[in-house]
């Protein structure tokens, strides 16, 4: 007997704690479910199962061997479904959510790759500022930044991005450059919150680290309204670098506190699919973590 098959009836006696009953739902008989747990038992060289007269239980090694089983048997049957699924046309709807300039820089071009290798699928892409529920908005993958809370979603790790401190020329050749992030507290801190009553800046790393407790100068609906702000001179912005690398290249913006540069945070793909999920999903995750572990994003 095949140790795939022996799995199969000890984890299914274990459903029910019956032999009977795994015989009546595997449609084999009474003698054939025993010789499958006796040959498993023998095969361990352990007893995985405790008979009694009326009942059976399980022993410690049963029930250490029956999670090790479980896990077994349900990767094989994803692993078939992916194997059956790989032949099948790439098509359906597939939803999925991003921080608005990340979505707009990263995830956008990702999509157009997408649609192209794979014409007859469809996308939706709602990029916003703020944790999205996948499950109960109906998404199929997010990209988050920053550390992750404990979920039952499946996280893959894509990169890191630092955050970089920015204000116009202007700005600084008006109010002084802060040398210090102490110093920030007599200076204009522009807030991508609207509602922020208080900024939390970190600086450093997470073996030195600094945190800076300010009051918004202004607060702004998302990143991009808050660094045509600080392109006009209103204030300090302290964002994601990836966000202002454009800004900082061109000379429109002025890094500042670049000695107190704070630590990376990783990115993450987040979704619901198991390993050998559909297709639709696979292929989209496989395409967007290649492009975005190729960009330079922590720098």
């Amino acid at each position: 007997m095949d140790d795939i098959h022996l799995m199969t009836v000890f984890v299914t006696v274990c459903d029910g704690l019956s032999f009977a009953g795994a015989a009546r739902t595997l449609d084999l008989s009474a003698a054939a479910v025993t010789r499958a747990i006796q040959t498993l038992e023998r095969r361990r060289g352990v007893a995985l199962l405790v008979r009694h007269t009326r009942r059976v239980t399980l022993s410690e090694a049963g029930r250490r061997y029956l999670e090790d089983a479980r896990t077994i048997l349900r990767l094989i049957a994803e692993a078939e479904a992916g194997a059956s699924d790989a032949n099948v046309v790439t098509r359906g709807h597939l939803r999925v959510t991003a921080p608005v300039v990340f979505g707009r820089l990263f995830v956008v071009p990702g999509i157009a790759d997408y649609l192209r290798r794979y014409p007859e699928m469809t996308v939706s892409a709602t990029f916003v500022d703020r944790t999205v529920n996948l499950i109960d908005e109906g998404f199929d993958l997010a990209i988050r930044i920053g550390q992750l809370p404990d979920s039952g979603m499946k996280a893959l790790k894509v990169g890191e991005v630092g955050r970089t401190a920015c204000a116009s020329a202007d700005y600084l050749s008006r109010h002084g450059v802060p040398r210090h992030p102490t110093d920030l507290h007599q200076h204009r801190t522009l807030a991508i919150d609207v509602s922020a009553q208080q900024l939390v800046w970190k600086f450093g790393s997470r073996q030195s680290s600094m945190t800076v407790k300010l009051k918004p100068g202004c607060g702004f609906t998302g990143s991009d309204a808050a660094i045509a702000a600080a392109e006009l001179g209103l204030g300090i912005v302290y964002l994601p670098t990836y966000q202002l690398k454009e800004k900082m290249a061109s000379g429109a913006l002025t890094p500042v506190l670049t000695a107190f540069a704070s630590d990376t945070v990783p990115i993450h793909l987040l979704h619901r699919e198991t390993r050998f999920g559909s297709s639709r999903v696979r292929h989209f995750i496989e395409l967007l973590a290649e492009r975005l572990r190729a960009e330079r994003l922590s720098g």
